[in-house]
């Protein structure tokens, strides 16, 4: 246990490159759990740490993965023990922090959750922090009076993690679901993991001057901002719910105050980074039993962490579709 591999991200002359390497233990930030980790997956911050966004990681060199579920090794504190099975998501890992990209990391007590009995360390990875979010961004649509009788609920980045996990837990809670994606061969997976109709992206970028549009969705959560969220804005019917978790289409929304004050829309932020812990065990558990989805593992790509390189170049490329899990150690 002197030495273990990690993915590192190298910095040099302004270019950044990955390589797996042995580092020493004593390398490791200071922290009162370490954790030995079995599973991973692979997130759109991680891309971006990997490619040198100093927005998301400042020094380096850095191992990325925002997400992390293994088996305690060592514990200074009480709640967890040698042997319990944890995951880890959010706050700094893998941004400033030595992420899960690697088989040990240490991290703060206040990060770690126990495991859920329902859910297996590989299942918690195939979700992770974009499974965890679409999780609190159906908990927001849920809080806020959205039942399936309110009618379609729209979901923007659809083949994306987050779009994709959400689709599929809208879809095991009797919701009727319409994909928003740009992508024209996904059709089949958007189907099958619960999408009832299939909107093209195109037609979800409304560039007119009006204030409001026809309503059509009750509800919808969007992952990617810009005129897409502007245009879902106006598309609501009255009392509609729209929660916003990302913005690869831009943080700029071009609307108005029309469709809050005569429509009484409500827009929702939701953030999976600094929640407190306690919330976050209440979706963990939902995510665990009853917004289970069926098709969660049909969602999920299972890779080596050689491979982590390669599937970070598809996020970046915007190819990706579902979840990639990656897999640690045994």
């Amino acid at each position: 246990m002197n030495r273990f591999k990690s993915l590192q991200v190298i910095e040099q002359e302004g270019r950044y490159s990955m390589a797996i390497v042995e580092r020493p233990m004593d390398e490791l930030p200071a922290g009162e759990v370490l954790i030995r980790v079995h599973y991973s997956s692979v997130n759109y911050k991680d891309a971006l740490s990997a490619t040198g966004n100093k927005g998301v990681t400042r020094r380096y060199p850095h191992t990325p993965g925002v997400d992390a579920a293994g088996v305690v090794v060592e514990s200074a504190v009480g709640d967890f023990q040698a042997g319990d099975e944890v995951l880890v998501t959010g706050f700094d890992l893998g941004m400033n922090t030595s992420g899960g990209f690697s088989e040990y990391i240490r991290v703060p007590a206040a990060w770690v959750l126990l495991l859920p009995p329902e859910l297996s360390m590989k299942d918690s990875m195939s979700y992770g922090t974009a499974g965890f979010t679409a999780g609190l961004s159906v908990a927001a649509l849920l809080k806020s009076g959205i039942i399936p009788a309110s009618g379609s609920v729209a979901v923007s980045g659809a083949t994306g993690g987050v779009g994709s996990i959400a689709i599929a837990i809208l879809k095991r809670l009797g919701f009727s679901v319409a994909a928003i994606s740009s992508k024209t061969d996904a059709q089949a997976f958007l189907s099958r993991i619960g999408a009832d109709e299939i909107i093209s992206r195109t037609e979800m970028e409304d560039s007119s001057s009006k204030f409001l549009l026809k309503p059509r969705f009750a509800a919808a959560i969007d992952t990617v901002g810009g005129r897409v969220l502007a245009t879902l804005l106006k598309s609501l019917h009255y009392g509609g719910v729209v929660t916003a978790c990302g913005m690869v289409n831009g943080p700029e929304v071009p609307t108005s105050v029309f469709p809050f004050i005569l429509k009484g829309v409500q827009l929702i932020g939701v953030d999976s980074v600094e929640m407190p812990l306690q919330p976050r065990n209440s979706i963990w558990k939902h995510l665990a039993t009853d917004w289970k989805p069926e098709t969660l593992q049909e969602q999920v790509k299972e890779i080596t962490l050689e491979q982590v390189p390669e599937a970070i170049q598809t996020i970046l490329d915007g190819g990706m579709q579902g979840r990639v899990l990656v897999r640690i150690s045994n």
